[in-house]
């Protein structure tokens, strides 16, 4: 009999399987498609030689995760490739403000009335970003935290809406660009804890930047299944799992699926019942035959550029997604330009470009046009470079990806409580109504991103049973 069998070869699956077998547990991971990965894949959507990320391209929470650092995922092929700027939020009149590295770059980015004030947000947790980061992603009571009083703060920041953050800044060039930080959860800007989202994502690329792997996404995902083999875990794909019985008899069972799947496998009935799923994404993947014409010079340096005009913009879009049920007008669009930072990823003098709008879940329609005239009003001229396109609306995307429910990609609406409390408010989310069974998706702390950090902290919970059985 196995210690452990995991369902879902996503990064969490893949980071749970891997701390188990480290421990010494016999684990075989189970995989329902072709290739293990996830939100993490790489594949060549448009023509040969190009290689796009069907979801996560750029990886702030992946370098910056506590999980992935404590492995030796470099022995096993992950380089992490850097452009010159993190990110870029380019304006109109043809100046951006960015995401540096540096604090000081950023804040001068902002204009003379903020930067003062993102200074003294921001430099303080920097000083002890290592230890927060720990333990903001390893809560609740998977670890006792090691700096209560910097995470004390941290939370006296970022748990009101990230709306009353922003009163700290007075001019737009700030607004705007934490703003579009706090639009990657797709979350309104007046929801609960947003404000700590938008400091996550800049302390992050302060910390170390946010860099995109060697070859693309896969590479984390390849790295964390060779590394589970030579540690004796199995990994078997093509192989999904409809009910319990489809496994083999082990101790215990780690599901890296959505709440909904969980419940229908293993016959928990209506236990997820009141889970919500929130907004998808509307996701084009573009071949071009040279950069993106960005007006501002800064969004040419930039891995990921975020575009939206205003604060108010942004926040429109967000709230038509998220609440009115409707497509934007004018979709505020997070867009990675990979082949910046690693030219490997297009024939030499092409470029490979990723960009997505926020759409209502199960959205049918197409939101290209929208999208390209929003592209347009800060780098015109770039349908005349576009070579190919490959598009995927809610339906696509959950096709490639079953935990993306409705086209969800952060397998859970993450506003409301349930941003920090998912799948159920409950001190010991990872467990199910079976002892043997437990759950490690993104629909379970911290949440949505490529960091492992749920199938770390569920392997926790697997390994204290374990031993006690």
């Amino acid at each position: 009999m196995l210690d452990a069998v995991v369902v879902g070869a996503g990064p969490n699956g893949l980071t749970a399987a891997v701390e188990l077998a480290r421990r010494g547990f016999s684990v075989a991971l189970f995989e329902a498609k072709s290739t293990v990965g996830g939100g993490a894949r790489t594949e060549e959507l448009t023509l040969p030689g190009f290689r796009h990320d069907p979801c996560s391209a750029a990886h702030p929470l992946g370098i910056n995760s506590p999980a992935f650092r404590a492995l030796p995922l470099d022995r096993y092929g992950l380089e992490w490739q850097h452009a010159e700027l993190p990110m870029a939020h380019p304006f109109l009149d043809g100046t951006a403000a960015v995401l540096s590295r540096s604090v000081a770059e950023t804040a001068a980015s902002f204009g003379p009335r903020d930067a003062g004030a993102y200074r003294r947000l921001v430099e303080p947790f920097l000083a002890h970003w290592d230890t927060l980061v720990r333990d903001f992603m390893s809560l609740p009571l998977t670890a006792l935290p090691r700096d209560p009083v910097t995470l004390a703060r941290f939370g006296l920041a970022g748990l009101p809406p990230a709306t009353w953050l922003l009163r700290r800044f007075k001019d737009e060039r700030a607004k705007a660009l934490f703003a579009g930080l706090v639009a990657h959860v797709i979350a309104p800007l007046d929801g609960l804890a947003t404000g700590a989202v938008g400091l996550v994502f800049a302390l992050a690329a302060h910390a170390r930047g946010w860099p995109v792997p060697r070859g693309g996404s896969q590479a984390i995902s390849d790295a964390l299944a060779s590394y589970l083999r030579d540690l004796g875990g199995a990994v078997h794909t093509d192989y999904e799992i409809k009910r319990l019985d489809d496994l083999p008899p082990a101790r215990a069972y780690v599901f890296d699926t959505s709440p909904t799947a969980l419940a229908r496998i293993a016959g928990f009935g209506d236990h997820y019942a009141h889970y919500r799923y929130g907004p998808s994404v509307f996701k084009i993947d573009y071949a071009l035959d040279g950069p993106v014409p960005w007006t501002a010079p800064e969004a040419r340096a930039a891995g990921t550029v975020q575009i939206g005009a205003s604060q108010a913009e942004i926040s429109t879009a967000l709230r038509a997604a998220s609440r009115e049920g409707r497509a934007p007008d004018r979709p505020f669009l997070i867009t990675v330009q990979p082949s910046v930072a690693d030219p490997t990823r297009a024939p030499e003098g092409k470029h490979v470009f990723w960009a997505y709008g926020h759409v209502p879940n199960g959205w049918t329609g197409d939101l290209t046009d929208a999208m390209e005239r929003q592209l347009e009003r800060f780098a015109p001229g770039f349908r005349d470079r576009v070579l190919a396109r490959a598009v995927a609306g809610p339906a696509e995307l959950a096709a490639h990806n079953a935990n993306y429910v409705g086209g969800d990609i952060a397998c859970g609406a993450a506003s409301g409580l349930q941003l920090l409390l998912r799948p159920r408010l409950s001190l010991f989310p990872y467990h199910t109504p079976h002892p043997a069974v437990f759950i490690c998706s993104s629909a379970t702390p911290p949440g949505p991103g490529v960091h492992g950090m749920s199938g770390h902290n569920a392997a926790k919970a697997v390994w204290r049973r374990l031993r006690q059985t």
